[in-house]
């Protein structure tokens, strides 16, 4: 029962195990598509070691100018805003009642240098005088005192010279430094008052030029140590200018920590000869502590986080994508120190890291074509809407479509 069973299914069993090995001659693996890809070159380059904080500048001196003797304000010799020199003349108070308060005191110092004179005289008549019984010595005592009066009278009288000179030479108010000038907050016929509280004009110095800002506490004694030696190199950039930059050096450590915030605050000075530098500017400060020569750097969007770490993906020779294990440092702007597992001149996948698995192919895109499409659409808005801009738009097109196979070609061996 069973033998002619099986003998009856034969055929189909044999049918089966036909159409079974077709299938597994059609399904033979298929190759893979390449993956597009970003890459970036590993490169050795000398790295600075650095602080970055957000910095303010100061400048290294301001004054604040103020009268020191009351009256009416006759003249100003500055616009507001003018650049000034020190010793300049700034402001000119009425000086006639200070000029007739110093020839009142040179008229009484000299009326007490002639009664000085005669009472010196008496003294040494009396004392002739006393010495030949002729007169007292009571009276000659009294001579001499009189004269030590007048005396200490004429050095008053000297004194109140002095004074009165001098309040005259503070109606001529002139520039302690050189800078700019502030607004001007008193006019030309107003009334100033000896140590008022508002100021006539602030001049601040400009060249040189400070720039102060904080960095954390934890960094004090990485600072220290690198400027026991020498003067750190501090890089500055204004906020609203990604070109240009300035270079100074650091010249201040604060002599204690705030308690507030962590934080301890550093100044560094600039010639800014071209006062690009102002009060108030917030700039992008760096301050540069050692530098590393040849380190291996790559861009950060390489690294690629896993279970076992960091690792990137490196294009060989046959443009095939294999894994390397790195040892990532310090970050450096857009960049990454890489302390391990890369040599010089390798190439890292930067963009399609996530369609690769090890081994898979990679086409590498033409950056250079991105580039010129890129161009060709800005010139296109940057021309007539018309015909120019469809003119454009097809020219990168072609160049996308041109660029592609090329690419593909150039990938496979």
């Amino acid at each position: 029962m069973t033998r002619s069973l099986i003998v009856r299914r034969l055929p189909l069993l044999l049918l089966l195990a036909v159409t079974l090995a077709a299938g597994c001659k059609e399904a033979r693996p298929r190759e893979r598509p390449s993956v597009p890809v970003t890459v970036a070159t590993v490169v050795q380059r000398s790295v600075p070691n650095e602080i970055s904080a957000i910095g303010t500048v100061t400048p290294i001196q301001a004054v604040a100018v103020r009268s020191q003797v009351g009256g009416t304000l006759v003249q100003v010799g500055f616009e507001e805003g003018d650049d000034v020199r020190a010793g300049q003349v700034l402001f000119q108070i009425d000086p006639r009642p200070y000029e007739a308060a110093l020839e009142q005191a040179q008229a009484v110092l000299a009326r007490d240098l002639v009664q000085l004179a005669n009472a010196r005289q008496q003294v040494i008549r009396y004392e002739e005088l006393s010495r030949t019984q002729m007169a007292s010595r009571e009276q000659y005592d009294q001579y001499r005192t009189n004269a030590e009066v007048l005396a200490a009278a004429v050095t008053s009288d000297s004194a109140s010279v002095r004074n009165a000179r001098l309040n005259l030479e503070y109606c001529t108010i002139r520039a302690r430094i050189s800078g700019r000038s502030g607004n001007l907050l008193v006019r030309e016929g107003n009334l100033v008052r000896a140590a008022d509280a508002q100021a006539l004009v602030l001049i601040n110095q400009l060249h040189p030029i400070a720039v102060s800002f904080s960095v954390p506490q934890q960094v004090l004694d990485a600072v220290q140590r690198y400027s026991r030696d020498r003067r750190l190199d501090v890089i500055i950039r204004p906020q609203d200018d990604t070109t240009r930059t300035m270079a100074g050096r650091l010249t201040f450590i604060n002599n204690q920590v705030d308690t507030t915030t962590g934080t301890i605050v550093l100044k560094a000075t600039f010639p800014n000869t071209d006062s690009r530098l102002w009060p108030g500017q917030f700039v992008t400060v760096r301050l540069i502590l050692d530098v590393q020569h040849d380190v291996l750097t790559i861009p950060a969007q390489a690294v690629v986080t896993g279970q076992a770490g960091s690792f990137v993906y490196v294009v060989n020779a046959d443009r095939s994508a294999s894994t390397r294990a790195i040892a990532v440092g310090r970050a450096v702007n857009d960049d990454v120190v890489v302390d391990s597992g890369l040599v010089v001149g390798q190439q890292v996948v930067t963009d399609g890291q996530l369609r690769l698995i090890p081994g898979a192919r990679v086409e590498l895109k033409d950056t250079s074509a991105v580039a010129r499409a890129a161009g060709s659409r800005r010139a296109g808005r940057g021309s007539r809407p018309g015909a120019d801009s469809g003119a454009a738009a097809a020219g990168t097109e072609g160049a996308r479509t041109g660029a592609a196979p090329a690419a593909r070609q150039g990938a496979r061996p």
